[in-house]
């Protein structure tokens, strides 16, 4: 390649180099950017986290919104490679690069309150878009900007610019594992924005060499002035990059979901499968992808059946098997769409159209899982739709839409009819509801699927029809009990469900259990599980005395059936799934029976408390028992306003079970820093005749500013107190990171 010898770009990129260091430059700017978006998203998270609570809701609006941002920065991208000169588009960029800077550092803007008694929704995305919105609009216009600029340099990987698509998303990945191993176990928030900060000047600078270069080599007639006026791209094309895009982008939010609702709340799980989805557009976009797109596709039948076969079955265990199933597939599924995205890109004078028409993909694909499935389903209904709607992509036709409509259509149907009449047939018999019986009743029908492998619509009906059959028959929720009801909020997925024994109703929150009520009548009034009277929590309600209580969680109601006359109870929820299931007595009756008249108060517990002037005598939070730990109730702020709504001589008592994290050393280093008693009861050792009158092993924290407060309970031995650990940072509002207390599991 030739470069001139005068000006800038002569000494910053010297003719004898330019061959390898115009890539490098490119590819270190697109790893740069890529790097800053997965930076930035979830630290103005952690910012905006006291202020909004822990709702899903919030958390998928903050999603959309990103997901919006993109899309615009690709369309914005697109216009300008396609309507301006090179000259014009590099002025243009480098004004939008600089007014960011007059926005920096990054964090929440003085005085913004969301507002009470009604969605925050509205606050949020104007809150987004005030703090991060121009930031992340800058950034997110980098990446197929300067891939249509280096299709201009006339450098000779010029022709084929999409290796860069995959430093930008390897950026991506790194930055994603970054934040939650290094950065926020060691960083606190103001440290994280100077950083991004010095990281987005570092971009401006490097997109600032990059336009130098662009300036001085480009080629003389501009990509897309000519080519890209006179020669449209096909909508059946586009459309197509829409779906391969769509798809991923849904099975990566429905993988998530249905891992941890139905196998396990794993800590951090949902880094994992979007780690992958990114893994594949590094592979697959790479100048020499090591995995044959080919051999991608014909793996998918091999992973995709197997995997239907466990989720029909309902097998919930061995994790260490079950987690790489549905990751393994999940990859090859992904890397076949985002295979047959690679093999279609089209010539770099459509550069900025294909990434805008991905962007749209990837957006629609998550709108639609993140915001309707939730409405339209009360299961992870999506991630089964996903996996045919992906068998239904990756194959071209053999044969034209007329033999895929009967010849091809028949075999898939009649192979769902197959696997519908084998459970029939199972169920009419009293077969077992075990993931056994389901494996060996739906053996032939999934033969009968893969037999058309190579035919998409076949195939892709034949699997609708066994997960149709296994939906139909309840084959995955037998093991678990009879349902009786089912709701899906955003904020997950509520089930009630009778146990085998026909002895005790749950309610069920993904994996985690939030209640049972005994179904006998002489025994519906007594407190189960996490709430047994011989348990620390019975015992803090019949030693500690209080006129007024304050409830955080809800959860089936068991805690009413303590209530006292002339005691006053509030109970603080987020989900108003949770309240309509508590207040139904068709489904469960401790409120009825015992507080008929609760007041429950619907919204996040941190914004309703400082919402009131109440005095509590004692306060339970019972927040804290999923793998979704609210971060925002834990924390020096949070203690601080519940120290606020503590009578003189009050209580805090802290449910702290918790299969993945030890939160002992959070409430130990925060009691001491606040100066208050504390004390701990590890109820663990639960016998089995305790176990089946429905006692389940639990530990709490009891919190006082007088030790005398506490006094009752300190004369049981049970009671230990509750140690700090110095070495343990303390969590605040500025600093929190679950990974400290994450136990060995």
């Amino acid at each position: 390649m030739r470069v001139s010898s005068r000006g800038p770009v002569a000494r910053v990129i010297p003719r004898a180099s330019a061959t390898w260091m115009l890539p490098a430059l490119f590819t270190l700017t697109l790893f740069t950017s890529a790097t800053l978006l997965f930076f930035v998203q979830p630290m103005f998270a952690r910012m905006a986290l006291p202020l909004l609570g822990g709702s899903p809701s919030v958390w998928n609006t903050a999603v959309v919104f990103y997901e919006t941002v993109l899309l615009l920065g690709y369309l914005y991208a697109h216009l300008v490679s396609t309507r301006l000169s090179v000259r014009w588009q590099v002025r243009l960029h480098m004004l939008a690069l600089a007014l960011p800077l007059l926005a920096l550092p990054i964090a929440v803007p003085g005085g913004w309150v969301p507002p009470a008694g009604s969605t925050p929704v509205p606050w949020l995305l104007a809150l987004l878009t005030v703090a991060v919105g121009v930031p992340f609009f800058a950034v997110s216009t980098s990446s197929p900007l300067l891939q249509a600029w280096f299709a201009r340099t006339g450098h000779r990987s010029a022709a084929d610019p999409y290796f860069l698509y995959a430093a930008s998303n390897l950026g991506s990945l790194l930055a994603l594992g970054a934040y939650p191993l290094l950065l926020e176990p060691r960083l606190r928030l103001a440290a994280q924005s100077n950083l991004w900060s010095a990281g987005y000047a570092l971009l401006a600078v490097l997109c600032l060499l990059c336009a130098l270069v662009v300036r001085r080599t480009h080629r003389p007639t501009p990509i897309a002035a000519t080519s890209a006026r006179t020669a449209r791209l096909p909508l059946r094309r586009t459309l197509r990059w829409v779906a391969l895009a769509a798809v991923p982008s849904s099975l990566m939010l429905s993988v998530t979901a249905y891992l941890s609702t139905t196998i396990a709340p794993v800590p951090l799980l949902w880094v994992a499968p979007l780690g992958v989805y990114l893994l594949t557009f590094v592979l697959v976009f790479a100048r020499r992808p090591p995995l044959r797109h080919t051999l991608m596709v014909r793996a998918m039948p091999l992973a995709v059946l197997p995997l239907t076969m466990l989720m029909i079955g309902g097998f919930g265990s061995p994790l260490i098997i079950l987690l790489p199933c549905h990751l393994l597939a999940f990859f090859i599924v992904t890397m076949a769409c985002h295979g047959a995205l690679a093999a279609d890109r089209p010539e770099p004078e459509h550069l900025t159209a294909f990434y805008l028409w991905m962007s749209a993909g990837g957006a629609l694909g998550g709108a639609l899982t993140a915001l309707v499935a939730p409405l339209l389903f009360t299961a992870v209904t999506e991630y089964p739709i996903a996996l045919v709607a992906a068998c239904l992509l990756v194959r071209p036709l053999r044969g034209g839409w007329r033999r895929a409509l009967t010849a091809d259509a028949a075999h898939g149907l009649a192979a769902g009819a197959v696997a519908v009449a084998l459970l029939a047939l199972g169920r009419a018999a009293g077969l077992p509801h075990d993931p056994a019986v389901a494996l060996m009743l739906l053996s032939l029908p999934v033969v009968l699927v893969y037999g058309r492998a190579a035919r998409p619509v076949g195939f892709a009906l034949g699997l609708a029809g066994v997960f149709a059959a296994g939906a139909l028959f309840g084959v995955a929720d037998g093991r678990a009990g009879k349902e009786i009801y089912a709701e899906r909020s955003f904020f997950g997925i509520s089930r009630v469900l009778d146990d085998p024994s026909g002895r005790y109703r749950t309610l069920t929150h993904g994996t985690t259990r939030h209640g049972m009520q005994a179904l006998d009548p002489a025994r519906r009034r007594e407190p189960l599980t996490y709430y047994f009277p011989a348990g620390p929590i019975g015992r803090v309600l019949r030693l500690i005395p209080a006129s007024h209580v304050g409830v955080v969680g809800l959860g089936t109601g068991t805690l009413a059936c303590y209530q006292q006359p002339g005691q006053e109870w509030t109970y603080f929820e987020i989900d108003p799934a949770v309240v309509r299931i508590a207040r139904d007595p068709a489904l469960f009756t401790y409120l009825s029976d015992c507080a008929p008249g609760a007041e429950i108060v619907l919204g996040d517990a941190r914004l309703s408390l400082a919402a009131t002037a109440r005095q509590f005598d004692l306060l339970v939070l019972d927040a804290y028992s999923a793998d979704a730990i609210p971060v925002h109730l834990l924390t020096r702020e949070a203690l601080a306003l519940y120290l606020e709504r503590l009578a003189p001589g009050g209580v805090l008592a802290f449910h702290i079970s918790n299969q993945f994290f030890d939160l002992r050393p959070v409430l130990g280093n925060l009691a001491v820093d606040a100066g208050l008693t504390a004390l701990v009861m590890d109820d663990t050792a639960v016998t089995a005749e305790e176990a089946r009158l429905g006692k389940s092993a639990s530990r709490w924290a009891v919190l006082a500013r007088d030790s005398s407060a506490l006094t009752p309970l300190a004369a049981d031995p049970a009671w230990q107190p509750l140690v700090a650990q110095p070495h343990k940072p303390l969590w605040t509002d500025d600093f929190a990171s679950p990974l400290t207390v994450l136990t060995a599991r």
